[in-house]
């Protein structure tokens, strides 16, 4: 079974045949590792469940179980929880290479905090104080006022090209 893993050597640079937006940048690499340290978590747990499996009685194997019998019940044993401990190790490595990133990047604890229950950010940025205009009360972002504006200047555009081609038929 260790053939079908993938290396559990932490890296920092992700394989060339990835999306390049995880090698735009030392931070994106990182949540790349990331990732893999979610794929291996995953595959960690895979191979706790077979190697329980392996350890229980050769009687109590259903018919689709597919393990196997006698010494090769044994090698099987020992390759899995070998890869168990390497993937347990390699995780430790990466994780604790991300806390050094956060570390080194200087990381406000409150970028990685998480929010308060039920907190909604704002749909498309910052809003903006409402003046005690009645037009602009609600919860809309800075953006969103921005598309309102530009709407608002090309509806103005628009009538005064409308106007200045009656004034030219009209002529």
């Amino acid at each position: 079974m260790a053939s079908d893993s993938q290396s559990t050597a932490p890296t920092s640079v992700p394989p060339a045949d990835i999306d390049p937006i995880w090698t735009s940048s030392r931070t994106a690499r990182q949540i790349y590792a990331l990732g893999e340290v979610e794929k291996d978590i995953s595959r960690l747990l895979s191979l706790a469940a077979s190697s329980i499996s392996l350890l229980t009685l050769p009687q109590t194997d259903g018919p689709d179980d597919g393990l196997p019998q006698g010494g090769e019940r044994s090698e099987q044993f020992v390759l899995e929880v070998s890869e168990y401990f390497e993937r347990l190790d390699s995780i430790h490595i990466a994780i604790r290479s991300s806390l050094a990133h956060i570390r080194q990047s200087r990381i406000a604890p409150s970028a990685i905090n998480a929010p308060p229950p039920g907190f909604v950010p704002p749909s498309l940025g910052v809003g903006i104080p409402s003046g005690g205009n009645e037009y602009s009360k609600g919860s809309r972002g800075l953006q969103e006022e921005r598309v309102e504006r530009d709407a608002w200047q090309a509806i103005l555009d628009a009538l005064v090209r409308l106007k200045e081609a009656r004034a030219v038929e009209a002529e």
